[in-house]
């Protein structure tokens, strides 16, 4: 028996009936009313314009917030009363909404166990409980009606033939099936020749020496698997021994050899090349030579330009260092300097005249007053304004300010070493350089600041036999290259960022692309790699242009060009695009070969430069000139 409905706990009458019925409130979404009263009046939402803070501020603040709840039939919001929220939990755990229902009464046995003589009800059996149902009999003609008239068909008997079907019942018999389109006839064997007659000529007879040599040989490397024989009749042939073993190997050739059609792919040879771009759509580029620079009367080892482009600075082996207008190729000046000249550096900062020269044991400071008076007056104040520390510093090296007589031929500072010095190179604001010093020691690069005239050895241990080194035009990298390694330091974090493998023996120069994410390295095993910083520390191309040891390599600051010089005689113009794009490759073409250097021991050109601004280079060579191609 059914429990009895409670009805629930009635809230307070109120005036307002929603009369629209038991429809979906959210038609009313966008309206300002919620429905209508008794006489046909609109019922207003009540206004709600709670936002979440002001809804969150009631959680916290409203005691009875647990126990609101929102009317949808009026907008309201109600509070439960206590016997609505106990109703709530009473059905939340599955129990009987009336509190004193107990579902657990004892049974009132209606219909007793005990057979009684008296049915309970005496009522007469039904009359339809003994007449045909017509509700059946209509059911059952219409049913005879839809199989006559073929609506209702009879379930199909189950099929019991057999799942496996023959596989070429409805091949084609003209059509070439697939594997006899790829059969391929087994090869012939060879027709029998002369040396295989029962009487063949004699010139095809084995002499004595030749049947032990053929005894002695391998089977397999056997010209003939036989020794051919002479008979005066062919009666007098024997049976051929070797017959049922000759069978034998012919029928395992017939069956095990793995006979397939090569399918020849026709490759047109053009297109395995790469399709560069032609060399006049890469213009401007240097293509002829327009001035020689006479004067060293040695092999000239270095070359430096100004800042501005109008003056350049050689080093040679004739122990001077000479200074030209670039030009006319008129030499301004000729610095005698006690020495082979390793390097020379021009200063990089335009508001600063001064050189930095290699000489021996030395790099020397030169001012060589060329070009604004204001501007190398300038760069002599700010090196006379230098006041000594107070406490004597421990270095490396030793800064001595330059003699009377060397001061007048321009000579400013001298920073003195303690092994040979044989590269000297700027950072990009002129301050600081640093210096290789040939020597195996961790003493092999120095890097030195020249308002402080204070230096530093930036490494523990020494990794190698340094190269050259050289300053990231942007960011606070050191760039240090020994025999077969290029080591990128972090300046700043005092660490190492990459090591390059160069894939070459021995590395002579490398350069920086203005850019910084690109690094060309030239070698003495005439390759030249250029390495992509983003992409690997493995070269991205080697370039083997030369057919001599790689001296020198460089980049020009705004065209997208770099060289190289060997001592093959040549200077290599390429023209390497770098694309902002990064998932662009750069594009390398050998734009030029540029010749004019005669060889001299052996040797051809010793150093490339790109002028500043212009696309024209400068190379020095063995044979004691300077040219500059345009």
């Amino acid at each position: 028996p059914c429990p009895p409905l409670t009805p629930l706990p009635s809230a307070p009458l109120q005036d307002i009936r929603n009369t629209v019925g038991n429809i979906p409130m959210e038609w009313y979404q966008d309206f300002p009313h919620i429905g209508y009263n008794l006489e046909g009046k609109r019922i207003y939402k009540p206004i709600r314009n709670k936002d979440e803070l002001d809804m969150f501020l009631e959680k916290m603040e409203n005691p009875d917030y647990w126990r609101t709840v929102q009317d949808k039939m009026t907008g309201a919001d109600i509070k439960l009363t206590d016997e609505q929220v106990d109703l709530v939990h009473r059905l939340q755990k599955g129990q009987f909404g009336d509190v004193h229902f107990n579902p657990y009464e004892p049974a009132v046995d209606f219909f007793t166990h005990e057979v009684m003589i008296h049915p309970v009800t005496n009522r007469p059996a039904d009359k339809r409980s003994f007449i045909p149902s017509l509700v059946e009999k209509e059911k059952v003609s219409k049913l005879v009606h839809a199989i006559k008239m073929g609506w209702i068909k009879p379930r199909k008997p189950k099929d019991d033939a057999p799942t496996y079907y023959d596989l070429w019942a409805h091949e084609d018999p003209n059509s070439i099936l697939g594997r006899h389109k790829m059969h391929v006839p087994a090869p012939k064997m060879k027709l029998p020749g002369h040396e295989e007659s029962y009487n063949p000529p004699p010139e095809y007879l084995l002499s004595e020496e030749e049947k032990l040599a053929w005894e002695q040989q391998e089977p397999a490397e056997r010209k003939l698997n036989f020794v051919p024989q002479q008979y005066g009749c062919l009666r007098a042939v024997p049976a051929y021994s070797r017959f049922i073993h000759e069978r034998f190997e012919r029928c395992l050739d017939l069956y095990l050899c793995p006979r397939q059609r090569k399918m020849r792919v026709s490759v047109d040879p053009e297109d395995l090349i790469p399709k560069l771009p032609k060399p006049r759509d890469l213009q401007p580029f240097p293509t002829t030579q327009a001035l020689v620079y006479r004067g060293h009367t040695s092999l000239v080892r270095c070359l430096s330009v100004s800042p501005s482009g109008q003056w350049l600075v050689s080093g040679s082996d004739d122990c001077t260092v000479r200074f030209w207008e670039v030009c006319t190729a008129r030499c301004m000046k000729t610095l005698p300097v006690g020495g082979v000249v390793k390097s020379v550096a021009w200063n990089p900062n335009p508001t600063i005249c001064l050189v930095a020269v290699c000489v021996e044991q030395s790099v020397l400071l030169v001012n060589p007053c060329l070009g604004d008076k204001l501007l190398y007056g300038a760069t002599d104040q700010v090196l006379e304004s230098y006041v000594a520390p107070e406490e004597e510093r421990v270095q490396p090296v030793q800064w001595v300010m330059a003699a009377v007589e060397e001061h007048s031929k321009g000579v400013r500072l001298v920073v003195r070493h303690s092994k040979a010095v044989k590269q000297v190179t700027w950072h990009g604001k002129g301050d600081y350089f640093a210096s290789v010093v040939s020597d195996n020691s961790n003493m092999q690069v120095l890097i030195h600041q020249t308002s402080k005239r204070w230096s530093q050895n930036p490494f523990r241990k020494s990794k190698g036999l340094v190269q050259c080194v050289l300053f990231h035009p942007i960011r606070p990298y050191f760039f240090v290259a020994t025999q077969r390694y290029v080591r990128v330091y972090n300046l700043l974090k005092q660490e190492l960022t990459k090591k390059l493998m160069t894939n070459c023996k021995w590395v002579s120069s490398m350069a920086i692309h203005p850019g910084g994410d690109n690094i060309i390295c030239g070698s003495y095993d005439s390759k030249l790699a250029w390495f992509d910083l983003d992409l690997s520390t493995r070269p991205y191309q080697l370039l083997r242009h030369h057919k001599k040891a790689l001296r020198s390599v460089a980049f020009h600051k705004h065209y997208p060009l770099f060289a190289s010089g060997s001592d093959d005689g040549t200077v290599i113009v390429c023209h390497g695009m770098v694309y902002n794009d990064l998932l662009q490759n750069p594009l390398l073409v050998p734009v030029k070969v540029l010749k004019g250097h005669a060889l001299t021991l052996d040797l051809g050109v010793l150093d490339v430069l790109f002028h500043p601004t212009q696309p024209w280079v400068f190379s020095s060579g063995a044979d004691g000139t300077v040219r500059l191609y345009t």
